[in-house]
């Protein structure tokens, strides 16, 4: 089965970026693997703080994952996958797709600031013909409508 992987953050336009997903999902009787990176520099404090912060993260993710988790579970049929890294986040993501060869497209949402697509946008795309798969960017002021015509 193709999986589409999509990274989950706490931006306003991760939310096309995994309904996207979904539906191409859906629509090719594929799968989805949500992929949420903890950055390593959240965890430069004395161990047991460092423990506490990174316990506290994987909470943060477990709810925000849940919440897109309901979604897509009644809206497309799809259960989900979560995967939690712990690294610099273009390191994480190609650990994610060389671990998982099912893994057949990264999903990515582009920033909707005028500041540009986004670090994540512009480093890989910088690096997209080295990948072993394809990435499909996708515009976070898309509405669900014209998502929809789009999948």
């Amino acid at each position: 089965m193709r999986k589409f992987l999509v990274i989950l953050d706490d931006s306003n336009e991760c939310a096309n970026a995994v309904r996207f997903a979904a539906m191409r999902a859906a629509k090719t009787n594929g799968g989805m693997v949500i992929l949420s990176i903890i950055p390593p520099e959240e965890f430069q404090h004395w161990i047991g703080v460092g423990d506490i912060m990174r316990e506290e993260a994987r909470e943060r993710i477990w709810i925000h994952f849940n919440t897109f988790a309901v979604g897509i579970r009644k809206g497309y049929g799809i259960e989900p996958e979560l995967m939690i890294r712990e690294g610099p986040a273009v390191t994480e993501i190609l650990g994610q797709i060389n671990d998982d060869p099912e893994i057949g497209i990264l999903v990515l949402a582009a920033g909707t600031s005028g500041d540009g697509p986004g670090p994540l946008v512009s480093s890989l795309s910088r690096s997209s013909g080295t990948l072993p798969i394809p990435i499909t960017i996708v515009p976070g002021m898309l509405s669900r409508e014209r998502l929809e015509a789009l999948t």
